[in-house]
């Protein structure tokens, strides 16, 4: 978790600002329990919101997010919502990423035509790092004789790729001369399903122009990776990007470059540093490719790359990569043998979230079971976990803590407990770089059979006709005493 907007008293300074709209029409600050509304359509809560009742059709309000500069694959979530009296949708919600402070361009998220049941998440996935810089836009647009509300709340910037959303990775060089034809691919992966518009965006500068292209992808269901190939005519000066992973092309040679990327030294949990060099001056080597693949896995790719250190990213945490550099010459049969192989692995990455929907399905006087979902690789990122289950209680006014480490998949029973006992337990994912936990539970096991009552705490007098008797409470009652039997 990098940071983010709750838009409410912990996170007032978190740096948004709002951009004043046609007449007035703007995003607000909304806190319902501080100032209570009776209005069924607001959420309850804090958050940001617009308000589109008696707007005009076509009326923007912006909601502009600090500008952020990350180092590494990363996503950003949100929650919005849409509402309104007469279920008719108020409007449109749409999402923009300006890249160093330039154009707008066209959305890379929206929504529009409907009305939500209740708060709804999204994920942006961002593939642009530093140096470079980038902004996130909320854009409200109302829709005439559609009152309602749209509102976002809980802005995050996670340190780890989108769980749905398809990352686009880096673009690779192409030449041609001014005037000439220039293919290239720009490959997304990740999750993607036939559902997802994915679009390529060029900008003519010269021109100040936007134009779209729909990007019919072929899919490799192997490694869920998204391939596109389109064909343009070489301007002058121009700006390809497909959502927020851009490429510059420039005049006189006709080259499509990618951002550029910090060098670091060490192995990350999605990314790693591969350096070469040339063998021979004398060889004239025009480009270098670098292939890698899983040491497990039957695909490989190649990258062309232009300098001596190159950093794959996009991998996948803890896992065992074999990076191979080949060089290259102009003509057919060109490309040299490949080098020995390096082989390394990824560090592992912080767990996604904690155990969920975690359960008590069976509880007894000194033992209880508890139920949680399975989870994989998918939640852990690391293949090396712990699993474990902490519980504390009070007895004789003393309390008690301990932790035990569980072995089984989606259950596990913990025993040694004490009768009629309030206890409270929490289970704890942890790998070597980071630890989530489960929501807290609060249960109370059963009651047991009481303990003897203290032998010297039993006392009594004899009379003419009765025998007076008394005695103290068992030390462990293990429960709520009703009925002793003399």
């Amino acid at each position: 978790f990098l940071g983010g907007c709750s838009f409410d008293e912990h996170y007032s300074n978190c740096g948004y600002s709002v951009a004043l709209g046609t007449n007035g029409f703007t995003w607000e600050q909304i806190n319902t329990w501080e100032k209570p509304t009776m209005d069924p359509a607001v959420p309850t809560g804090s958050f940001m919101m617009v308000n589109s009742s008696g707007r005009a059709s076509g009326q923007k309000a912006h909601l502009l997010l600090p500008t952020l500069k990350e180092n590494d694959t990363h996503c950003i979530d949100f929650h919005y919502y849409l509402s309104s009296r007469d279920r008719s949708s108020p409007g449109s919600l749409n999402v923009y990423v300006k890249v160093n402070g330039g154009p707008q361009g066209n959305p890379i998220w929206n929504v529009s035509g409907v009305v939500t049941e209740g708060w709804v998440k999204a994920e942006l996935a961002i593939s642009t790092f530093w140096p470079h810089f980038y902004q996130v836009i909320f854009e409200s647009v109302s829709l005439k004789g559609h009152p309602g509300y749209i509102a976002v709340d809980e802005v995050r910037v996670l340190a780890h790729p989108c769980r749905k959303a398809p990352h686009f990775l880096r673009l690779q060089n192409v030449e041609v001369n001014v005037g000439q034809n220039a293919t290239f691919q720009c490959i997304a992966g990740g999750k993607w399903s036939q559902h997802d518009k994915l679009w390529l965006q060029v900008k003519y500068c010269f021109l100040e122009v936007f134009r779209c292209e729909k990007l019919m992808p072929s899919v490799t269901p192997e490694r869920e990776v998204v391939s596109f190939s389109e064909l343009f005519t070489a301007f002058s000066l121009c700006l390809f990007w497909c959502d927020a992973c851009h490429c510059i092309c420039t005049d006189p040679i006709f080259r499509i470059a990618p951002s550029a990327m910090q060098t670091c030294s060490h192995v990350q949990a999605h990314a790693c540093i591969v350096s070469h060099v040339y063998i021979s001056q004398q060889d004239f080597a025009t480009h270098v490719k670098v292939e890698y693949r899983t040491t497990t896995g039957n695909w490989a790719e190649t990258h062309i790359v232009d300098s001596p250190n190159y950093k794959l990213w996009h991998l996948d945490p803890d896992v065992e990569y074999e990076i191979r550099v080949l060089l290259t010459r102009p003509g057919e049969g060109g490309t040299g043998p490949p080098g020995p192989p390096l082989t390394t692995r990824t560090k592992c990455a912080d767990p996604v979230h904690g155990p969920q929907n975690v359960e008590v399905v069976d509880i007894r006087s000194r033992q209880l079971t508890l139920q949680w979902e399975p989870f994989g690789y998918a939640v852990t990122r690391c293949h090396s976990y712990n699993l474990t289950v902490q519980y504390q209680y009070v007895f004789n006014q003393q309390k008690f803590e301990a932790e035990e480490l569980i072995q089984t998949s989606s259950h596990y029973t913990l025993r040694g407990l004490r009768p009629f006992m309030t206890i409270r337990l929490r289970l704890a994912l942890s790998n070597p770089e980071g630890k989530m936990e489960s929501e807290e539970l609060v249960v109370q096991t059963e009651e047991d059979v009481p303990g003897p009552v203290p032998l010297e705490s039993i006392q009594g007098g004899p009379f003419e006709e009765k025998i007076y008797v008394q005695w103290k409470p068992p030390n462990e009652t293990n429960g709520i005493i009703t009925l002793y039997e003399v």
